[in-house]
């Protein structure tokens, strides 16, 4: 239950084989908290960690889709470009900076012949399909198609250039034969085979009149354009006339909101059986009664409550209850099986305090409680929902069930709960974690609404708890050294009183008295010089004194200071030798990167042993015995839920021709790059190194620099072996004057209008807040890109790593690694047939010890098409907590210009329209970080700013969108059916890449599903899941599967497919990177996952209320224009 936001790594791309970033990892989703570090194929380098995420449910008519079977390449499409290995005349594009565009165009194949091009789906035995001709539907006679613009000169050129250029060389001017900006024209770069800046795609099916943009077009959030309708859109005609999707209106409130039906269940994939880690559960036929509950004195505790009710329960049962055993939830409500023999009742009873008062007295306290008839659970809807009849899922009913459940565990003793898991040290053996604290394993478990009935969802968890050590040992260990040895410094004091305010501790001078105390601070001084009044005289008397006079007791450590106990106008003082940790209590604070580590090793287990916990916790648990289900005649399965999945098959992916293969198939959710050159190589003209690592001499810096530079251009770039400057080694803490001196020197040397395209940076592997520096400097004031590389990897200077980072480079200069086959053929259902762009959203907030540092929201959207590879990213902060994402539209008055609309939405459509010369027709928005009770808002919320964006665009402009949430937070875990049958699991034994459920387990009626699309590598996979919340494009259940596992292939940081669906990664590497960009007092490098909140107990909930826009939240420096057009983020 680590409840990190993928701070673990940077998540599937983590410091796995690299810096902190420089590991391009991915797949192996987490698995319980499992961190995955493994070998990717050749390109597919070392990866780290799944991410965490979602909550769990189902689908989509069939669209046969992906390729022939039975791994037969498709017929390669002809690569439109000329004959006899010249490179394709290569499409418009971002041109030279001196503004004159670039005499090439983009290649139509000579004379007007249509590529060759292979029958879609190919046909089923193996055999090659057939080698038909599609016609080919571009302009006749042989003209070219219209030029698509790829944006205009950068800096300080006419308006229209400055948005979010994609993707045109950065180097001079592009030579007429086609060789990528800058590659031919630069002395000494290597000589390659020239790349064409887009793979040659056929055409659409309808012409679009290409436009220059205009002026009105650019603005980036902050300068956003004039009010709608602009002519951005306008000039663009559409020969197929609007959509025929129906835009259906937003509805006004979540009462009136529906989410799409399935559509019917997938079909595409080889099937087999899996088993899922839900256990059914009979509903059962009682006669349910809710009472609400009110104890006075009112308590916060939930514990106190629950032990006020025990008691009550225990002395009037028989009695006045009329011998029903009731659940309680340990705040406002309490149900029965059938109805209490009083309608309203009150009762007293006397409670003896745990914890100590102010005055050192434990006070017995009497409660008055009275018990009210609410109302009468309703369980005949909740089985009219299960069955399908009804559309709202019955809470209340759902919530009365969950809460009978965890009455038996939580009345145990040694039984922590935490949200909806407990804990306890009696479950698998403790770990320490260091600094004091160790992990408890326990189990997770929710009752939910499914397609086979009601199901009890099981999964094991860990999390960390403070070790029942005298506090002198945990201050130790909290400071990792003897506290006799040398007086505490400032910064000690600070981490201690850090550490233990708000712990529980009890004495251990007093016998067999162990009173319990709660920690409120630190004394400023040590015990030695404490003293306190003892009479109204305010005779003084030393705390030494005291402990010897009234326990005979001696303190040893009078230098260190005492704890402050009880409250603050009345503080008592306990020296820390006599105190000791309560057991139980769990540790909610941020844990540090060693402590994750630790954690996640605990919690990393493989599926055979995770599926044999779950069972044998099913069978501690013994629900057949629970006196609560027996009352409440709730019976639960005890064998683990057969589910029938389905495997998707991997989609082909393009590579350059220039290589030895030009198409891969990936083979368990892996590939490497041996033998093949990236579909279009970035170029790298101009670039330096800097090294923050005192460890790497300088001749060893330029030797890595050398290879680096090598692997890119073995891989396909374009990139000069000689930098602009020689590598310079710099002291971290200069990081910001090293840093602008060495740019602006470069910059010197450099012809007027060029620009630095890439930095390299040597960090030590330890480097504390230096990479958070460096990417806010370099992206938010230099306008530059960087990758970092770590001083261990430098050393070893590894191939697989070379290739990994080469990867991570490409698509930060505006390259594109690959891109599938499907998609330049244009076979994919719903996105290859008109403009389609599809967008990634996600918030991360602060970790719940942060409580004022804001959410940090990112939004990325595909920028080319119909290849659907390239995406631009646009980070914002917010309000803390706040899940809606609150710039996606903005609308303010300008005193000049009237009513002036912007936002990210608008300025992501505008960058797609730039740089394919297309408007979107249609939009597939994947939300991430959403969890189920969030579902109403989010999409209320997030679509009509969607809408309002398309609007303000052009008058009428409403495309049809498909808003799809993502989640990886939840606990359902798919094992093979057979863990022996080699070829239903992967090396590391779990479910292969692929596997998709829609049934039994998904929701009674919504379209959801379940989708497995990564290997795992350590631990467990979590599948992620995908619940479709509004859908005007009509996808079929094969359609949204199929996409949303192949576009898993196309993640640009390694060679594995991912756990989630990129755009909604990217997402999130976006939101993580701008958290470094925060003022340092605000910043937490760290960050947790949106929807974490879900799963763990109320620690600051999220905020899901509309946005206050005006809630003072200090900007995010903006990103320069030339750092946002491209994958700066990976």
């Amino acid at each position: 239950m680590v409840r990190k936001k993928r701070t673990d790594g940077s998540s599937e791309g983590g410091e796995g084989s690299g810096s902190r970033e420089a590991a391009p990892a991915s797949g192996g989703g987490r698995g319980g908290g499992g961190y995955q570090q493994g070998r990717g194929g050749g390109g597919g380098g070392q990866q780290q960690g799944g991410r965490g995420r979602g909550r769990g449910y189902g689908q989509p008519q069939q669209q046969q889709y992906g390729g022939p079977r039975e791994g037969q390449p498709p017929q390669q499409q002809q690569y439109s470009g000329p004959r006899g290995g010249q490179p394709p005349q290569q499409q418009q594009f971002s041109g030279p900076r001196g503004g004159q565009p670039p005499q090439q165009q983009y290649s139509g194949p000579r004379g007007g012949q249509p590529p060759q091009q292979q029958q879609y789906s190919g046909p089923r035995g193996g055999q090659p399909p057939p080698q038909q001709q599609q016609q080919h539907s571009g302009p006749r006679g042989g003209q070219p198609p219209q030029q698509q613009q790829y944006g205009g000169p950068r800096e300080g050129q006419p308006p229209q250039q400055q948005h979010q250029q994609y993707g045109g060389p950065r180097g001079g001017p592009p030579s007429r034969s086609g060789g990528r900006g800058g590659a031919s024209s630069s002395a000494g770069l290597p000589q390659r085979q020239p790349v064409p800046e887009l793979h040659q795609a056929t055409l659409p099916t309808y012409q679009a009149v290409s436009s220059q943009p205009t002026p009105s077009e650019v603005g980036p959030t902050q300068t956003p354009d004039p009010p709608a309708p602009v002519q951005e859109f306008e000039q663009l005609s559409i020969e197929q006339g609007a959509p025929s999707q129906a835009i259906q209106p937003i509805p006004s409130s979540s009462k009136a909101c529906k989410f799409p039906l399935r559509p019917g269940k997938g079909q595409v994939g080889k099937r087999c059986m899996v088993k899922a880690n839900h256990f059914f559960a009979e509903l059962p036929d009682k006669d349910l009664h809710q009472y609400d509950v009110t104890i006075t004195p009112e308590v916060t505790s939930r514990g106190v409550n629950r032990a006020v009710m025990k008691q009550l329960v225990d002395l009037y049962r028989e009695t006045h209850l009329g011998k029903r055993l009731p659940a309680y939830d340990g705040r406002k409500s309490l149900y029965t099986a059938g109805p209490l023999p009083f309608v309203s009742k009150e009762f007293r009873i006397l409670l003896q305090d745990e914890e100590e008062g102010a005055g050192g007295q434990r006070r017995e306290r009497e409660f008055k409680i009275v018990i009210k008839l609410a109302a009468r659970a309703d369980l005949h809807h909740l089985g009219m929902f299960l069955q399908g009849k009804q559309a709202d899922a019955p809470q209340e009913a759902l919530q009365v069930l969950d809460i009978v459940l965890r009455e038996l565990p939580t009345s145990k003793p040694r039984f922590t709960p935490v949200g909806r898991s407990f804990y306890s040290p009696d479950i698998g053996r403790k770990q320490s974690l260091g600094d004091g604290l160790e992990s408890w394993r326990g189990f997770y478990q929710s009752i939910r609404p499914t397609q086979m009935g009601l199901s009890l969802n099981i999964d094991m968890s860990s999390t960390a708890f403070i070790e029942a050590l005298p506090v002198t040992e945990f201050v130790c260990e909290l400071l990792n050294r003897d506290i006799r040895s040398r007086p505490l410094s400032d910064a000690d004091r600070v981490k201690i009183k850090k550490a233990l305010r708000g712990v529980k501790v009890e004495v251990t001078h007093r016998g067999n008295m162990r009173r319990k105390y709660r920690i409120s601070g630190l004394t400023a001084v040590a015990t030695r010089e404490l003293t306190f009044p003892v009479d109204e005289r305010n005779t003084q008397k030393s705390v030494v004194e005291y402990f010897y006079e009234t326990y005979g007791f001696r303190i040893q450590h009078t230098q260190l200071p005492c704890l402050q106990v009880g409250n603050s106008n009345r503080p008592n003082y306990l020296p820390m030798e006599v105190c000791k940790i309560v057991e139980g209590q769990r540790y909610s604070k941020r844990l540090n990167e060693r402590q994750i580590t630790a954690l996640l090793k605990v919690t990393c287990q493989r599926p055979q042993e995770r599926e044999k916990d779950i069972l044998r916790t099913v069978g501690l648990n013994d629900y057949a015995k629970d006196p609560y289900a027996k009352e409440f005649g709730i019976k639960i399965s005890a064998s683990l839920a057969s589910v029938e999945a389905r495997i998707l098959p991997p989609p082909w992916l393009k590579y350059h021709d220039s290589g030895r293969e030009g198409t891969c198939l990936p083979q368990v959710g892996q590939w490497n790059m041996m033998n093949k050159k990236m579909i279009n190589g970035g170029t790298v003209s101009n670039w330096i190194c800097v090294n923050f690592s005192r460890q790497v001499p300088d001749n060893l810096a330029r030797t890595f620099c050398q290879e680096l530079a090598q692997m890119c251009h073995t891989s396909g770039m374009a990139f000069n072996p000689e930098p602009v400057l020689p590598p310079v080694s710099a002291r971290p803490e200069q990081v910001e004057k090293v840093l602008k001196t060495r740019y602006h020197d470069a910059m010197a040397k450099l012809p007027k209008g060029t620009e630095i395209d890439l930095l390299i940076v040597i960090l030590p592997d330890n480097n504390g807040s230096l990479y958070g520096d460096l990417k806010r400097i370099c992206e938010t004031e230099l306008g530059i890109v960087s990758q970092c590389c770590l001083t261990k990897h430098v050393f070893k200077m590894s191939k697989q790593y070379m290739a990994n980072v080469a990867l991570k480079i490409n698509v930060k200069v505006g390259g594109r690694n690959t891109v599938l086959v499907d998609a330049l053929s244009r076979r994919i259902p719903l996105v290859s047939d008109r403009p389609t762009i599809i967008f990634g959203a996600d918030v991360t907030h602060p970790h719940p010890g942060e409580d004022s540092s804001p959410s940090i929201a990112a939004v990325v959207a595909s920028q080319d098409w119909p290849e659907i590879t390239k995406y631009a990213g646009l980070v914002c902060a917010q309000a803390h907590r706040q899940e809606l994402i609150q710039d996606l539209f903005k609308e303010w008055k300008d005193p000049q210009k009237g009513v002036v609309t912007g936002g990210m939405i608008k300025e992501l459509l505008i960058a797609f329209r730039k740089s394919t010369g297309h408007k979107p027709l249609r939009i597939i928005f994947y939300r991430d970080g959403v969890s189920e009770g969030q579902f109403y808002q989010v999409l209320l919320y997030e679509l009509d700013a969607i809408r309002k964006a398309c609007a303000s665009l052009e008058a009428g402009y409403q495309p049809p969108v498909t808003f799809v949430v993502v989640q990886k937070r939840h606990h359902t875990r798919l094992f093979a059916h057979n863990h022996n049958d080699r070829n239903s699991v992967d090396r590391s034994g779990n479910i292969l890449p692929g596997t998709v459920v829609d049934s039994k387990i998904c929701h009674p009626t919504e379209f959801d599903f379940y989708l497995c699309s990564h290997a795992g590598i350590q631990g467990t996979s979590r599948p992620a899941h995908y619940h479709v919340l509004w859908d005007e494009n009509n996808f079929s259940a094969d359609g949204l599967q199929s996409l949303t596992n192949n576009l898993c292939y196309t993640y640009a940081r390694c060679t594995r497919s991912v756990s989630i669906v990129p755009p909604a990664y990217y997402a999130h590497l976006a939101a993580f990177r701008a958290r470094f960009y925060m003022e340092p007092e605000t910043s937490d490098s760290g960050s947790m996952a949106s929807g974490s909140m879900a799963r763990g107990g109320g620690m600051g909930g999220r905020n899901t209320r509309a946005p206050n826009v005006n809630a003072a939240v200090r900007p995010l420096p903006p990103l320069k224009d030339n750092v946002k057009r491209v994958m700066f983020y990976c």
